[in-house]
């Protein structure tokens, strides 16, 4: 994989571009230090994008996985003429395989599948499968900016919120699904303070949402991971607010790890807790949470900071990076549909009706 700079400073928006013909994925993996782009020359750049942690947030990899069948596609053509929709298979396979735990993932190829499935044999599947993959992300954007505003109507008065991992606009195909929800409530004048997690081993709070938050003028103080407890229990913070990798049809969240223990913390404290999803982010053929593949990743990411070994030599460790909260813990799940209170399977049934 290549990497490109822009004649521009990136913005958080950037996440993913289509720019002449290009795929390019700005190396989340960098942030804040260097705002650099990965061009994805086809769809295996792409799976391994994803896997590597180039992006990452269950809508965003949907809208790349998309880019990333269109690269497929194109290479199909190229290669084997008539016989593309077959010659692709491979990579669909590998961009399928690329984070097992965002559903949005397979959502994604799926949508693109059923388009591919009634094109014809003998002509460039391109153009259509492109503008198919450009509607899925001016979607993704469309539906942050509805369910942000949504989300910010259950913040009654002023006050602060915690969130944990990034769930911005470099999440998602713009504004973000968490923080669209901050950034609505900061314009309607309802935000004092944004506590952000750190969320170790990846430091998405840290590095992402921090970034995110300042370029746009929003207060943020950072917290340990394990602050968030003293935190709430000093008062002034009534909702924490998340995102999701997937959300189970009961209304179970897996989210990035540390959010069942932060919704726990929220219970124990009276702090309410919002989850802000698309709806492509819901999962009606998965029953519950524990039916969520959880994906463990190399425990040398938890053993090492900053590229520098912390932990004791021989100690090993468990490295899941989600968890699973029970919907009996989730106040509000909040969608570009609307907003599901104390969700329970009737209710998400009856939302995605």
């Amino acid at each position: 994989m290549k990497t490109i700079q822009l004649d521009r400073p990136a913005s958080p928006d950037d996440a993913v571009l289509w720019m002449d013909g290009d795929l390019l994925l700005l190396d989340q993996r960098l942030l804040p230090h260097a705002e650099v782009f990965i061009h994805c020359e086809n769809a295996r750049d792409t799976a391994r994008a994803i896997t590597d942690m180039v992006v990452r947030g269950a809508p965003v990899i949907g809208v790349t996985a998309a880019y990333g069948v269109v690269l497929a596609a194109r290479d199909a053509w190229r290669g084997a003429g008539a016989g593309w929709r077959q010659a692709m298979k491979e990579d669909l396979s590998l961009l399928a395989a690329a984070r097992p735990t965002a559903v949005n993932l397979g959502w994604a190829i799926a949508r693109m599948e059923k388009l591919a499935q009634g094109l014809a044999d003998d002509a460039d599947p391109e153009p259509a499968l492109l503008a198919e993959a450009k509607a899925i992300h001016e979607e993704d954007i469309a539906a942050n900016h509805t369910l942000g505003d949504l989300g910010a109507s259950l913040i009654e008065h002023k006050t602060s919120v915690i969130t944990h991992c990034n769930a911005g606009a470099l999440a998602t195909g713009g504004y973000g699904t968490a923080l669209g929800v901050i950034r609505s409530a900061w314009k309607a004048g309802k935000l004092d303070q944004v506590y952000a997690d750190e969320t170790r081993p990846w430091l998405q709070g840290s590095r992402l949402t921090a970034w995110e938050l300042v370029r746009d003028g929003i207060p943020v103080s950072l917290l340990a991971d394990g602050a968030a407890a003293a935190r709430l229990a000093v008062g002034s913070v009534d909702w924490v607010v998340v995102g999701s990798d997937r959300i189970a049809a009961n209304g179970d969240v897996a989210n990035k790890i540390g959010t069942y223990s932060l919704a726990l913390v929220a219970k124990a404290h009276g702090v309410k807790f919002m989850v802000a999803a698309p709806t492509s982010t819901i999962d009606m053929n998965c029953p519950g949470g524990g039916d969520i593949p959880i994906e463990t990743r190399d425990e040398a990411e938890l053993l090492s900071c900053g590229g520098k070994q912390v932990a004791s030599a021989g100690a090993d460790a468990w490295n899941p990076v989600f968890d699973v909260t029970p919907a009996g813990l989730v106040d509000a799940i909040v969608t570009e549909k609307g907003i599901i209170l104390s969700p329970d399977a009737k209710k998400l049934y009856q939302h995605m009706a």
